[in-house]
């Protein structure tokens, strides 16, 4: 499938709902690209995953910003990658440094940079540790086992639509909560 088509559906998949992330963090090793950077050199021409290139024009088409949260020990050849597939520029922050830390420390990161909560960004690794760490951050974290693709998008954008409107219900209950002991204490006077 060509890049502009599944960019197309990428679109059409983002029109059906309501609330989207601001925010979509991707890994780059076996999420972005089928290999890992440390076992490639940097002389090589690297590929994606078929429809990896065509959601990132759609994100990028919708205002939504993308960023890279990777823990790859060789960042420059990270980085000479993402310039030859040439979409380097298309990410807000780039925080590929090796770390113990299951990507939590790449996430301060990007927050600090960018300023968004972690409640409105969507993740995408392929490992069930960085998901785990991450998603008890308040991250919508998605687990993909081929790479990103039109379904773990769908997935990621349903799963984080019913995080939102949980987190909504539960700040709703809490106000409720909050104003009726407000009245409450005002008629005590």
């Amino acid at each position: 499938m060509a890049d502009e088509q599944v960019k197309t559906e990428a679109l059409q998949i983002m029109g059906v709902f309501q609330v989207l992330p601001r925010l979509v963090v991707f890994d780059l090793d076996y999420t972005l690209w089928p290999f890992y950077c440390e076992c490639r050199s940097k002389r090589e021409m690297p590929s994606m995953y078929p429809q990896a290139k065509g959601i990132l024009y759609a994100l990028k088409d919708k205002g939504i910003d993308v960023a890279i949260a990777s823990r790859s020990p060789t960042a420059d050849t990270a980085r000479t990658f993402l310039d030859k597939l040439s979409i380097k520029s298309m990410f807000v922050a780039q925080e590929i440094f090796s770390s113990w830390t299951h990507k939590t420390d790449h996430f301060q990161r990007i927050h600090s940079r960018t300023g968004v909560p972690f409640n409105s960004m969507l993740f995408f690794d392929d490992e069930n540790r960085n998901i785990q760490a991450v998603s008890k951050m308040g991250v919508t974290s998605i687990l993909v086992g081929k790479g990103v693709n039109l379904g773990a998008l769908r997935e990621g954008l349903t799963r984080f639509s019913q995080n939102r409107k949980a987190s909504e219900k539960n700040k709703q209950k809490w106000m409720n909560k909050y104003s009726k002991k407000a009245d409450t204490s005002n008629n005590d006077g």
